[in-house]
């Protein structure tokens, strides 16, 4: 696939979830990635604040999660914890699905929670900030992870996303195919989840994904530059 790093860059949303990282090496973190042209850097909740200062002038937003990694928080939680993050400076807030809804095929249970969350977003932002539901395809079965597209394009999700990174198992490519299947092209896709080098990447990309969740971006986006095919 044919892509320069730039790009490919500003499709990825760098990630600190590590329960480990504290205020300190946050801050180091979202300075080593301030200028790298990311989508987003996506943060714990009590990195928000400094994120939105640090990354103030960028057109890297600020992005965090919502009722992770589990997603069985009320949703009157979940929303009041989107609402929080916004007013921190959150642009970008990616939530857990209920995912026990899913699995015993309550599908307007979690329409309904992830509909919860979409108007918090949007009354704090102004209908600014995205919201981007993470289904856990782990733990789905294809016909499941298709419902729980649905749920959450009509609960209002301007993204669907593979994973937390912390359940059975990462993104695959044919999760990626079979979302975008789902949702069509006005609606984000967001891997995540195991992405550690540009092949992965990319070939998520090929798939549909418009969007990339990982650790390692800059890595990735300097093995495309390596590779003689970035800017």
């Amino acid at each position: 696939m044919a892509m320069d790093a730039g790009t490919l860059a500003a499709m990825i949303d760098q990630t600190l979830l590590k329960p480990t990282a504290g205020d300190a090496a946050g801050r180091e973190w979202i300075a080593a990635q301030r200028d790298a042209g990311f989508a987003s850097l996506c943060v714990m909740p009590a990195l928000v604040p400094a994120a939105a200062a640090m990354l103030a002038g960028t057109s890297t937003a600020v992005c965090t999660v919502v009722a992770f990694p589990l997603g069985y928080a009320l949703s009157a939680s979940k929303a009041d914890e989107a609402r929080r993050v916004i007013a921190a400076g959150a642009q970008e807030v990616d939530m857990v699905i209920r995912i026990g809804a899913v699995l015993e095929g309550d599908l307007a249970g979690a329409e309904a929670d992830v509909a919860a969350v979409a108007e918090a977003v949007a009354d704090e932002s102004a209908g600014d900030a995205l919201l981007k539901v993470i289904l856990e395809t782990g733990y789905l079965t294809p016909e499941q992870m298709h419902a729980a597209c649905l749920a959450a394009v009509r609960g209002g999700a301007h993204f669907v996303k593979t994973s937390t990174g912390f359940g059975p198992r990462g993104a695959s490519v044919e999760d990626v195919r079979l979302m975008r299947a789902a949702v069509g092209p006005q609606t984000g896709v967001k891997a995540a989840g195991g992405i550690r080098d540009l092949a992965s990447a990319l070939s998520m990309i090929e798939a549909g994904a418009s969007r990339i969740g990982t650790s390692a971006g800059l890595e990735i986006v300097s093995a495309l530059r390596s590779a003689g095919s970035g800017s």
